[in-house]
């Protein structure tokens, strides 16, 4: 459940930044689709980071196993 809301989350800040970036940075069809290009790509890479992190503490490593002669 947590998941799946948080990247519900994600998502709605990636669109209210799409739409604010849209209004706010209007210079042409090319910059705005640059602009576009830059908040999609940092809100995902942001949601990566958190996804990668939040699911690498489902089977945390708790003892690890260590050689005899260490």
């Amino acid at each position: 459940m947590g998941f799946f809301v948080t990247t519900l989350i994600f998502v709605v800040i990636g669109i209210i930044a799409s739409l604010c970036t849209r209004i706010c940075f209007n210079r042409g069809p090319s910059t705005n689709l640059f602009h576009q290009t830059l908040v999609i790509t940092a809100t995902v890479c942001c949601w990566m980071m958190w996804a990668i992190v939040y699911l690498a503490q489902m089977k945390p490593l708790i003892n690890p196993i260590l050689n005899e002669g260490e």
